[in-house]
């Protein structure tokens, strides 16, 4: 990067950043815009089979009801991984590389990133998420439980090219991405994806990277039409969202709540179904839904160890190392960018 570039560059984060109270942590908002929303939305509605991305999930409300999933007993990935980056937690920091920059993609509520920042004591920590609140609380908890560490928090949506507050004089790079969220993009999406986290971290960066597994389709059934509800209610949601940013006319009891695992795919589907003839308004347009048409709100693809080590190889990255439960739910990769 050229010195105008880099300052070019930094005089964007400083106009994007704010500090908290105290100063150990500084803000960065890249959020997309209420028209970047509204294009989304009406263009999936547009389709011939209606869908939504599933980063609109996570408003604040959406946000505190996945954290509300995680917890339920019918919804094994967050606990597994969980497991496995406690048990294998000094490894990944060896393989990973200590004192460096840590970027984390989709942070969420922290839980995960606490055992790792423990044992590899980054320079810096740079937490992604698209919902601002839930990230800023986020960081704060960190911050107080790591006061030694130096929080940069990025609200942006790293589903398409996206921008991070990083220092051209910084060390090595290296990233996390947790929860599988890799699975919630189509394939070609997921290796674009992973193309543009290679180029970001660079020669000699490494991503750790947590993938669900395929499995016993009952197991995936059931975590994702858990038995209290909170799914359906996460799902519902984003209606409600679209309701209040978009001046939307959905009415939440004429559409229910749909997840079933698809075998030839090999991936979970959410959708929410239509359960009538009905005519919605948003943002000022209509949209026809006959009843029993859905709107397709989630894919969460399953993968193989093999199988997502050969699509990591496409993508710019070479496999290094993985860890697994010991019932083979879930696993965690660590990758290195190719030369």
């Amino acid at each position: 990067m050229t010195h105008s570039a880099a300052a070019r560059q930094q005089r964007d984060q400083d106009a994007a950043a704010q500090s908290d109270a105290d100063g150990r942590v500084r803000f960065f908002d890249y959020h997309p815009t209420i028209a970047d929303v509204r294009t989304e939305v009406l263009r999936g509605l547009g389709e011939s089979s209606k869908s939504l991305p599933p980063k609109l999930f996570y408003d604040q409300h959406g946000s505190r009801l996945f954290d509300a999933i995680t917890q339920l007993p019918e919804y094994y990935p967050t606990r597994t991984e969980i497991e496995i980056l406690r048990e294998y937690g000094s490894e990944m920091a060896d393989s990973l590389g200590r004192e460096n920059v840590l970027i984390e993609l989709g942070s969420g509520s922290s839980l995960k990133i606490q055992t790792l920042l423990a044992v590899l004591k980054p320079l810096v920590y740079v937490p992604v998420d698209i919902s601002k609140e839930h990230l800023m609380a986020s960081a704060r908890a960190l911050a107080e439980r790591f006061p030694k560490l130096s929080i940069r928090a990025a609200c942006a949506d790293y589903s398409g090219p996206f921008k991070l507050p990083l220092d051209p004089a910084w060390p090595r790079l290296a990233a996390f991405f947790p929860g599988s969220s890799i699975g919630n993009f189509d394939p070609q999406d997921a290796r674009h994806l992973l193309e543009r986290v290679a180029r970001l971290l660079g020669p000699g960066g490494k991503l750790l990277i947590g993938v669900d597994l395929r499995k016993d389709p009952a197991i995936l059934n059931a975590a994702y039409n858990d038995s209290e509800g909170v799914t359906a209610a996460f799902n519902l949601n984003l209606l409600t969202r679209i309701n209040r940013e978009l001046g939307a006319d959905f009415d939440l009891d004429a559409f229910e709540h749909r997840a079933y695992f698809d075998e030839d795919r090999s991936r979970i589907e959410m959708h929410l179904v239509s359960l009538s003839d009905q005519v919605v308004r948003v943002a000022g347009q209509a949209f026809t839904f006959r009843r029993g048409e859905s709107i397709h709100t989630e894919s969460s693809y399953k993968f193989s160890i093999a199988g997502f080590q050969e699509l990591a190889h496409d993508a710019g990255f070479e496999s290094e190392q993985v860890w697994t439960d010991a019932r083979g739910l879930f696993s965690v990769h660590c990758l290195g960018v190719l030369s």
